[in-house]
């Protein structure tokens, strides 16, 4: 490639990379989420104000990537400020887990072409150095397991007695992968685990359990468990058929447990009703999966509760 390709090839990279980086921090500002003054400390966003930094390297990021990794923090709830290369989080001997997606940040710096320097050495001028960015791709230490301690983002501890005995235990029971962090609830079927936000970030905590109860219900669903189709894209119609098999399972469940949360999911109620009249079959067909649902979920109570819930079950079946 010539000299002339090289530099219209790097100054292209640039314009590329400058522009991802503008249209990310526009997002940011147009959702209302401002990285150099979000609060941290609040319900949702558990790290601590500090800078960014190299958990391997103990070197402290600058420039634009604090305000990029700042601002994965905030959207995503992460709880440290501490990041990771793929190749970094293996030389410590841990792992990034699987269907994590990383940051990007970028280094920049010059350099001069070998060419430059024989070019200026033939004529006695200064050589041109050229600015370069090249990216790289980070992991939040809350991405990453079997890391050693002093390395590993400490996850807050949830006060004693906001997680009900009985749910925490059922959690347990299922094997399901479940964890506790950020400020989304979400499951992710490809590689099946729950993620919930800490019962302390709920402005009434007796409403983590309706969600934790939601999500798990999503991943009753699973191709080795119930086996639903659960390939709907966000937004579309299978996708709110789904959203509502799990939030009536929640319902089931948490009546089953005697567990009363005051407020209910609202985000769904527009698909759920475009689902409704166009199939009026759809919420009978909803109503049947979630009891299976729920049913799948409730078996893994101990004994001494299991009876007490299935009498329950019983007499809602027969309502």
């Amino acid at each position: 490639m010539s000299r002339h390709k090289r530099n219209t090839s790097a100054r292209r990279d640039r314009a590329d990379l400058y522009s991802e980086i503008t249209d990310k921090i526009i997002a940011e500002l147009e959702a209302g989420r401002v990285p150099w003054v979000q609060p941290w400390g609040t319900a949702a966003a558990n790290a601590p104000l500090a800078m960014p930094k190299n958990a391997s390297t103990g070197r402290t990021y600058s420039g634009i990537n604090v305000l990029l990794l700042w601002g994965a923090v905030i959207e995503r709830g992460f709880t440290g400020q501490s990041w990771l290369t793929f190749r970094q989080a293996l030389s410590l001997g841990g792992n990034v887990r699987k269907g994590e997606r990383g940051t990007t940040v970028v280094y920049a710096d010059r350099f001069v072409p070998e060419d430059e320097k024989r070019r200026a050495a033939e004529t006695g001028e200064d050589a041109q150095a050229i600015p370069f960015l090249k990216r790289f791709t980070v992991f939040n230490t809350d991405q990453c397991e079997n890391l050693p301690e002093d390395v590993a983002t400490a996850t807050p501890p949830v006060p004693e007695g906001l997680i009900e005995p009985a749910v925490e235990a059922l959690i347990k029971a299922t094997g399901i992968d479940f964890r506790i962090s950020g400020h989304k609830a979400f499951y992710v079927p490809a590689h099946d685990y729950v993620v919930v936000p800490p019962p302390q970030s709920y402005y009434e905590p007796i409403n983590w359990h309706r969600t934790a109860l939601h999500e798990i219900g999503h991943a009753s669903g699973h191709q080795k468990r119930l086996n639903r189709d659960l390939s709907g894209s966000f937004g579309s119609k299978k996708y709110a058929f789904e959203e509502l098999i799990a939030e009536i399972n929640a319902a089931f469940c948490c009546a089953s447990l005697g567990i009363v949360p005051t407020v209910r999911h609202t985000d769904y109620i527009g698909s759920w009703l475009d689902v409704m009249r166009e199939d009026s079959r759809a919420i009978v067909r909803a109503a049947s999966q979630a009891s299976k649902a729920a049913d799948w979920i409730l078996s893994f109570l101990p004994d001494a509760d299991s009876s007490a819930v299935g009498a329950d079950l019983i007499d809602r079946r027969a309502a």
